[in-house]
């Protein structure tokens, strides 16, 4: 029986965090065991917004794909590759750029967000305005049936049906509307209290160390109203307690008693998380330590990945170009 296909992405702009981790990389690592997984990463993307920064991409790849096999994605059970090695993505985007109307892509939620949130940069480009066009390429061209995304990502996917679409009523039914594979993830806050990202430089990567985890769980905001350590706290505002809820679950209720109670400080609580952070990523750390000493097993693997999606886009690119006349 064909298994279903799910394509899913994600951008080399950093060692991965434990937001990552949590709210894409452990769900890919369940996805790969049932379905058939296309999973990429997305250089072409990480242009879009640091495109004036391309010096170390080279190694933020590098980085990505390790710290995607340290966390338990399987070249043996999904199809790894890298997003520029597969030209047939940027090909159909620009068919799909010929088709798709300019207030389609304004009207994108995070266009505006997005531009304030960075607004240090320069972010008044097609590429910028036009990433959605090539998120639907990557989808489309492997005719994905499921893509893995949280509620806030489903304008996006809504806009890749769209064009799939337009498409397909200008020319030929050529490709099928991908579903949401709705995940539901706990949002993990950054050592400031601010949602997890690397633009906030507020992350804790899974490839830290546990010195460093430890160092940046000190520094992590709590309770603010919890000013002195006889204060009783309120866990549910607290960011530490957050992760309890996430990395240490069996702990949760006694933590938030002690702490409502004042019966354990802060600092307390955070020595225990780091701690709990650092047994939970201790085997990610003994897989990357192994495949950080064998670079050319890393290549290989991202090579055969590409081989293995260009058989499935070149052959959709093919029936895309016919149905529009350019073959």
């Amino acid at each position: 029986m064909n298994k279903k296909r799910v394509l899913s992405g994600i951008q080399p702009t950093g060692r991965l965090h434990l937001g990552n981790l949590i709210g894409a990389v452990e769900n890919w690592v369940e996805l790969q065991k049932e379905y058939d997984c296309h999973f990429f990463i997305a250089d072409f993307h990480a242009l879009t917004t640091a495109y004036a920064e391309t010096k170390t991409l080279k190694d933020d790849i590098r980085e990505v794909a390790i710290d995607l096999l340290s966390a338990g994605i399987d070249p043996d059970k999904c199809v790894l590759f890298k997003q520029s090695d597969v030209p047939e993505h940027a090909e159909l985007h620009l068919i799909f750029s010929m088709i798709t109307p300019l207030p389609w892509l304004e009207r994108v939620p995070t266009y505006k967000s997005k531009i304030a949130e960075l607004k240090e940069k320069d972010l008044g480009t097609y590429g910028f305005l036009g990433y959605p066009v090539l998120q639907a390429a990557d989808i489309l061209i492997y005719k994905a049936n499921l893509v893995p995304v949280g509620e806030d990502q489903l304008p996006h996917l809504e806009l890749t049906r769209e064009i799939a679409r337009r498409f397909n009523f200008l020319y030929k039914e050529v490709f099928p509307e991908p579903k949401a594979a709705l995940t539901k993830f706990p949002v993990l806050p950054g050592t400031d209290g601010r949602k997890m990202s690397k633009s906030y430089q507020n992350t804790i990567a899974i490839s830290d160390p546990p010195e460093t985890v430890r160092k940046k769980v000190g520094i992590m905001v709590t309770d603010p109203a919890r000013i002195k350590r006889e204060d009783k706290g309120h866990p549910d505002v607290c960011p530490v307690y957050a992760y309890y809820k996430v990395f240490a679950k069996e702990r949760t209720e006694a933590v938030a008693k002690d702490c409502r109670s004042a019966a354990r400080g802060c600092v307390e609580c955070k020595k225990e998380l780091a701690g709990i952070l650092a047994d939970y990523l201790a085997p990610i750390h003994a897989r990357r330590k192994k495949l950080e000493a064998d670079p050319a097993y890393l290549e290989k693997v991202l090579a055969a990945g590409a081989a293995k999606a260009r058989q499935s886009a070149a052959q959709t690119l093919l029936e895309a170009k016919k149905a529009v006349g350019l073959a």
